[in-house]
């Protein structure tokens, strides 16, 4: 299952890196970057969903969703597993060699 479930999850991040590279940005002309286009609102204009927004709005919620259903089974199957370091042996801890107390003057 978790299996499936990572090939989704990779289909799903290589189709939405794909799909947002496709899409042209908002006044991403030269003008722009110098107050160009000021008859257009803040955020461009408001133009309908075009097939690339709604393929980037399902890949993006299935890509959440895997990512939270591979997050779940991670957790779990941590929680009975031992943990990498579970079973190395700890170093036995060090001590400071013993110091001499300072030398006191003879008078």
């Amino acid at each position: 299952m978790v299996v499936l479930i990572t090939v989704i999850h990779v289909i799903v991040c290589a189709f939405l890196i794909t799909v947002v590279l496709l899409q042209s940005g908002k006044s991403a002309d030269i003008a722009a970057a110098f107050g160009g286009m000021g008859s257009q609102t803040a955020f461009g204009t408001r133009t309908a969903a075009t097939v690339l927004t709604k393929a980037t709005t399902w890949a993006a919620i299935i890509f959440m969703l895997t990512s939270i259903t591979l997050s779940v089974y991670a957790s779990r199957a941590g929680a009975r597993s031992r943990s990498v370091l579970g079973g190395s042996a700890s170093a036995p801890a060090k001590s400071a060699p013993a110091q001499k107390p300072p030398a006191t003057p003879n008078k």
